[in-house]
């Protein structure tokens, strides 16, 4: 028995020996990049494992363009801007930096090529042209003046024309046509907040493209107090906050009401704006397949907006937030929740409520972020914001 283990570990020594020669043959210098482009998209049979935690951290590593500055005038199918807005909250402040941590959560996403293996797509590899616009001006001063800001800068990427055309419906071969009401192929915007008051700016500049919106809405609160109750309303501009912003939206027309879902507790005025529920403690009855179907069910084919408040995750998981509470989903519950909205139209989305300040040294809150984005431009990537004329 001896013999055959000093045998076993020389068989097994020379075999690493051997591959390490192997491996040194193939080594390349420091610095040296085969692929010029291996940093930015790196895909299948490619490099990988590049020095993703160097250079201008920007989300996934896309390539940052001034779309606000000097590229006014570039086009993209896909952009991420930041909305460094927090003079809305309630409890802990610290939202302004969520852009720059997510940011920093999502430096590895591409590390392995950003293969989304559930969805059988890499979002960076689908042909979209995805980029990073950096962040809308916003004042911390003037809440009133914040908020038409993050309007202007949303409104003016959305109505930029999409990079990409619509391409034919995959299953009839014929032309798509926009499902836009004003029948032009709009880009998406994806919004990195920032306190959830940033979803009313957000939903006007929605509403001059699409309409009265479907929204789906991961929250662990619903947000549509009336101002009176939440904040009580000392002024016109306090009214306006990240507990009132969908009361506000439905007051608007923003919302098309009966096709929106949120998850869960002051329920008048939840009915009253107009959304349906699914509670977080619905996933231990009904499971994720359930929750899905709910939301399938309730959205429809409608153009649907994804509005996402870090802490519908529970702080176990994400505890870098401003108001956390426990009982919430799980990152994994979350993503595969995500994944299930396959084949819908989401024309625009947004994640809020990251405080970068609270979180673990592990970053756990900003990845899980960068990862729950990651799983809804995959679904983007998969479905153009076009549908066959009648």
């Amino acid at each position: 028995m001896k013999s055959q283990t000093v045998t076993l570990f020389a068989l097994v020594f020379a075999a690493v020996g051997l591959a390490h020669d192997h491996a040194h043959e193939g080594q390349i210098p420091l610095n040296y990049v085969k692929y010029p482009y291996q940093a930015m998209y790196p895909g299948d049979d490619d490099v990988t494992a590049d020095s993703i935690f160097s250079g201008i951290t920007t989300f996934a590593k896309l390539p940052w363009v001034q779309c606000l500055g000097k590229d006014r005038d570039t086009t993209f199918d896909i952009a991420f801007i930041g909305a460094p807005f927090d003079t809305g909250t309630s409890y802990r402040p610290g939202a302004r930096f969520g852009p720059a941590g997510i940011r920093a959560g999502s430096r590895r996403l591409t590390l392995y090529g950003g293969y989304n293996v559930p969805l059988e797509v890499n979002p960076f590899l689908s042909g979209l042209k995805i980029v990073d616009c950096g962040d809308i001006p916003v004042t911390p001063y003037d809440n009133k003046y914040a908020i038409q800001q993050i309007e202007s800068g949303h409104k003016e990427l959305l109505h930029r024309p999409a990079f990409s055309p619509l391409g034919n419906d995959a299953l009839t071969g014929k032309p798509l046509v926009p499902i836009s009401i004003d029948g032009k192929n709009h880009p998406r915007v994806v919004t990195l907040g920032g306190d959830h008051t940033i979803v009313l700016p957000l939903l006007r500049s929605i509403h001059s493209a699409y309409g009265p919106i479907s929204v789906i809405h991961f929250d662990s609160h619903l947000d549509t107090w009336k101002p009176s109750v939440f904040g009580g309303a000392p002024s016109d501009q306090a009214a306006i906050n990240h507990g009132t912003y969908f009361y506000w939206a439905s007051q608007e027309g923003l919302i098309k009401n009966g096709s929106s879902i949120a998850r869960p507790a002051d329920y008048v005025n939840d009915d009253a704006s107009g959304f349906q529920r699914i509670e977080a403690r619905e996933i231990d009855t009904i499971g994720t397949d359930g929750i899905i179907d709910k939301i399938r069910k309730t959205v429809g084919n409608r153009p649907v907006y994804l509005s996402i408040d870090i802490d519908s995750i529970d702080p176990a998981f994400a505890p870098a937030t401003g108001t956390p509470e426990t009982g919430g989903w799980s990152t994994r519950e979350l993503r595969t929740i995500l994944r299930g909205l396959d084949g819908l139209h989401i024309v625009s989305a947004d994640i809020v409520e990251v405080a970068p300040a609270y979180d673990t040294n592990a970053e756990l809150t900003t990845m899980a972020a960068a990862d729950v984005l990651f799983e809804v431009i995959s679904v983007m990537a998969k479905t153009p914001l076009g549908k066959v004329a009648n």
